[in-house]
């Protein structure tokens, strides 16, 4: 019976839990899991990332793709769940530029290289809890590559904070994947704030140790650098 409880709670962590495996743009995903997209290390055990300063903050793979997938400026983009992301927290997307001489196959994003072009924040329902766009959804939200993003070659980075245990160092949890792209019709914008990852954050940023369920919505503080929107 204990062998039973067991696996029973094991099953349980890890419906709790998601992998985002396929990228979306304007519509149109991915042919296959893990295409565009670097197969993270928890595409079997869906366990995010707890540390905010460890190297698997930026894209907890192991291994690149084989693909890079062609979007274009401007373009509406999101990502396929393989769980209900049914944690409370923001999803966060940030850009890469590939560095000239190198390959969105090849390159590890290291450096002071992304810049976020998106976040989300906190609204109250009915029962006075803050709740998150795309909450208890099986895709992350919706955002757009700025249209003024040059050319080229880049990582795309999505990630889902869960707080639901953020009172507690270390306990947020990281539910990251990045995507091997080409931008093409893109303009002459300057991307920036540029930040590397792991260096964004600490682990006791505002955004990464909180208490959600003694706060308002507008008090909360994403991690990480301002918004670039082009």
């Amino acid at each position: 019976m204990q062998l039973l409880t067991g696996l029973l709670l094991a099953a349980t962590a890890v419906q709790a839990h998601y992998t985002f495996p396929r990228l979306v743009v304007n519509g149109k995903s991915e042919e296959k899991d893990w295409s565009a997209t670097r197969m993270t290390k928890n595409a079997q055990s869906k366990q995010g990332v707890e540390s905010a300063t460890s190297g698997d903050i930026r894209c907890y793979t192991s291994q690149t793709a084989a693909n890079v997938a062609t979007v274009p400026a401007g373009s509406t983009i999101h990502y396929i769940s393989t769980q209900q992301i049914n944690h409370p927290g923001p999803t966060q997307y940030y850009l890469a530029k590939v560095p000239a001489g190198s390959s969105a196959k090849t390159f590890d994003g290291s450096g002071a290289v992304w810049f976020k072009i998106a976040t989300t924040m906190p609204t109250v329902d009915n029962n006075k809890q803050l709740v998150w766009p795309g909450q208890n959804a099986y895709t992350t939200t919706n955002t757009t590559i700025p249209a003024s993003t040059p050319n080229g070659e880049y990582l795309l980075r999505v990630e889902q904070i869960a707080l639901h245990m953020a009172s507690q160092p270390n306990k947020a949890q990281f539910y990251i994947a990045c995507s091997q792209i080409e931008i093409t019709g893109g303009g002459n914008g300057t991307p920036g704030p540029l930040v590397a990852l792991p260096g964004a954050y600490k682990t006791n940023d505002p955004g990464i140790l909180v208490n959600l369920y003694s706060m308002q919505p507008n008090e909360y503080k994403p991690p990480g650098p301002a918004v670039w929107s082009g």
